[in-house]
């Protein structure tokens, strides 16, 4: 009971891992493997490193290319790997709505460089203007995004009544604030699609 193990125990210790190769919601296309074929196709050895330099490569490794698949994601939209914060046919839909209609929040940051110039001028009525022209970008953001929000919350409760939509909007919003470019995951519609 209280024996000591031997090193050919030790050594032979390896861990399992399952494999998922197909996704779950998909079709077989095949009759089912009995238990002990299925157990023995998801089973595979996995030998950990016995240094610390070894097992810390490893996991930068596998960290790489995991980052690796999901800026490739963001690039192409694939939704398999996306970040959690993106995944769902409901972020998805909030994606193309913003995606397709022109913003007054996407324009904000080369708004801004133009009113910092404008205000580092030494010319008072440049001066005067930039700060008029702050007030009319917060105020057209801030109605911009009002109506933006309430239009994709009433989309949302008619295209995903059953779905949970929660924080959806606000996700939308952000998404609003930056330019077309640099979104991410990248814009799957052109402007002017009707959804």
């Amino acid at each position: 009971m209280f024996r000591r193990r031997s090193q050919d125990e030790q050594v032979s210790t390896t861990a399992v891992l399952d494999d998922q190769s197909r996704d779950p919601q998909a079709p077989k296309g095949r009759p089912t493997p009995k238990r002990s074929e299925a157990q023995s196709q998801r089973r595979r050895t996995v030998t950990a490193p016995t240094d610390r330099k070894a097992a810390a490569r490893q996991a930068r490794d596998s960290r790489r290319a995991d980052m690796a698949k999901q800026r490739e994601a963001l690039a192409g939209g694939d939704d398999r790997y996306l970040p959690a914060r993106d995944k769902g046919p409901v972020r998805k839909f909030v994606r193309d709505f913003v995606d397709s209609r022109m913003r007054v929040a996407e324009f904000f940051l080369p708004i801004a460089v133009l009113i910092l110039v404008l205000s580092i001028v030494r010319v008072g009525s440049l001066q005067t203007i930039s700060l008029l022209l702050w007030l009319i970008v917060i105020v057209a953001i801030v109605v911009d995004s009002f109506v933006t929000g309430f239009s994709l919350r009433r989309q949302l409760r008619k295209r995903f009544p059953d779905k949970n939509a929660k924080g959806a909007v606000a996700y939308g919003l952000m998404r609003t604030l930056q330019m077309r470019r640099l979104r991410l995951p990248k814009p799957q519609v052109s402007r002017g699609t009707k959804l």
